[in-house]
């Protein structure tokens, strides 16, 4: 009985596995369109303000921001404290060579572009203590890193793999989605949403 219940979520992670460090495809709002998973009418959060909240600066929250977690560390966190900047949100594993090899430059991007715009590590696949000790063998302990063991954070933007990136505008719009590898580009993306 046990085994019929591990299979499919077994199978699931093989899946994930598979097909996350292997693929390269990514969209952006430029039209470059390069094998990305399809969205349905349902997908992404929609980008309105309708009377959502607001965030810290008292700016209006879009649905996307519209959520919560926990930190790696065992902080709360609450996405509406990045509405009104342009955010990246980062998808990644602990096991991932191609998330290892993306940590740098997001690091640095989150570093150059602080108070200008938000960087947020989005970790699962794994368990918590895996994420924390990527985060510090990878050096990226500068921005947060929310635990999403669930992957409910993953489920809500329709992430399918890690080692993907999630770009929201400062209204909440997503403007890229896609693999960047060694996240070369992601200072380019996020500079052209700064001005």
């Amino acid at each position: 009985m046990r085994a019929r219940t591990l299979l499919p979520a077994v199978l699931a992670a093989a899946l994930l596995t598979v097909t996350g460090c292997g693929s390269e495809g990514g969209t952006d709002s430029g039209g470059d369109a390069q094998a990305a998973p399809p969205k349905t009418a349902s997908s992404a959060p929609e980008s309105t303000a309708s009377g959502e909240g607001e965030g810290d600066s008292g700016t209006q929250v879009p649905e996307a921001l519209n959520f919560s977690g926990t930190t790696v560390d065992g902080k709360p966190f609450d996405a509406k404290s990045l509405a009104g900047k342009p955010t990246v949100l980062w998808f990644w594993a602990p096991w991932c060579p191609k998330c290892r090899a993306q940590a740098a430059e997001t690091a640095k991007v989150a570093a150059d572009y602080a108070g200008k715009a938000h960087v947020l590590g989005v970790a699962g696949l794994d368990k918590n203590a895996a994420m924390m000790d990527f985060v510090a063998e990878t050096g990226t302990d500068s921005f947060p890193h929310l635990s999403d063991e669930a992957g409910e954070v993953w489920k809500r933007f329709e992430v399918t793999e890690q080692s993907r990136y999630v770009i929201l505008d400062k209204d909440g719009k997503t403007v890229y989605e896609g693999v960047l590898p060694a996240g070369e580009g992601l200072a380019e993306k996020v500079a052209g949403l700064t001005g």
